[in-house]
């Protein structure tokens, strides 16, 4: 299953970072913790070199605790500060103040030592559709100010956030890139929302995700939706087990495949089949050697 989606907004998105880049301090950068590598926009390592780097593991509630954690370092290793955030509840995200003051600190000294009193910090927030970036923004600044909606692509202009009167927080349209190189990006994009499910095959999309889970989590999997199934069992004869365990039968009495795709890929990004990541990080390093 190739995936690519990249509508034209996005090169403008790009380009309009690229002109905004010197006016920032920080580059925060929101990933999401279920697919931490996959949710990495490459571009943004580019547009953002020499300055500092805070990456957020939004949506840290959804994901398995103990490869967050294995995330956590992995990012850390390479220099950056993490974050875990639940940007619905707003856990995690006070650390952002403390962590930016720290970035800046040395530029702050530096600066009021030649007269400067006030002394700004100024980040731009960047991150791929449907991350959680509006959500994550408005309980930061702790009333709405960013659009927010369940499909990728609501905000489509930057805008300046005030977060106090020393921090302001450039807000930028959710941004993919022009090619997803390997097939498993642009799958895990999909089954999490990134991708618009109106371009997609729901049912296809389910099966995909089954294959992965039964392997990942197949007994949380045989747990919600009270089925068997063992290492034999094809993916698309797991989704029809769901939908006759749920009752979806469409006329004739067949079961209603694309009802049961929907729901199943709808019940899996609000973590009703529990806590899980797609992709560890010993993985990542087998498959990109480097990276």
């Amino acid at each position: 299953m190739n995936i690519q989606w990249y509508p034209g907004h996005m090169t403008k998105t790009k380009r309009m970072m690229q002109e905004n880049i010197s006016l920032v301090d920080i580059v925060i950068e929101l990933l999401d913790a279920r697919i931490p590598y996959s949710s990495r926009n490459p571009d943004i390592d580019k547009l953002a070199a020499n300055k500092k780097r805070i990456v957020i593991l939004n949506k840290a509630d959804l994901a398995d605790e103990s490869k967050t954690s294995e995330w956590v370092k992995y990012f850390e290793d390479k220099g950056f500060r993490v974050l875990l955030v639940n940007s619905i509840t707003g856990k995690g995200i006070k650390g952002i103040t403390d962590i930016s003051a720290a970035l800046m600190a040395e530029k702050v000294e530096r600066l009021r030592a030649r007269g400067r009193i006030h002394v700004p910090t100024r980040a731009m927030i960047a991150g791929i559709p449907n991350v959680g970036k509006s959500t994550f923004i408005n309980k930061f600044v702790g009333k709405s100010t960013a659009k927010t909606g369940d499909k990728p692509g609501v905000t489509r202009g930057k805008q300046w956030v005030k977060i106090k009167r020393d921090f302001e927080l450039l807000d930028t349209p959710g941004i993919l890139w022009p090619k997803f190189e390997d097939d498993r990006v642009g799958q895990n994009l999909a089954f999490t929302g990134a991708v618009n499910d109106d371009i997609l095959d729901l049912a296809e999309l389910a099966v995909g995700l089954i294959e992965k889970l039964r392997v990942l989590y197949p007994q949380q999997l045989k747990d919600r939706y009270s089925i068997d199934f063992t290492e034999e069992t094809a993916a698309h004869e797991i989704l029809a087990s769901i939908g006759e365990s749920r009752g979806f039968k469409a006329r004739g009495g067949e079961i209603d495949l694309k009802r049961t795709a929907s729901i199943f890929i709808d019940e899996f990004r609000a973590a009703k089949l529990g806590r899980m990541t797609l992709e560890s990080v010993k993985e990542i390093e087998e498959l990109y050697p480097g990276e």
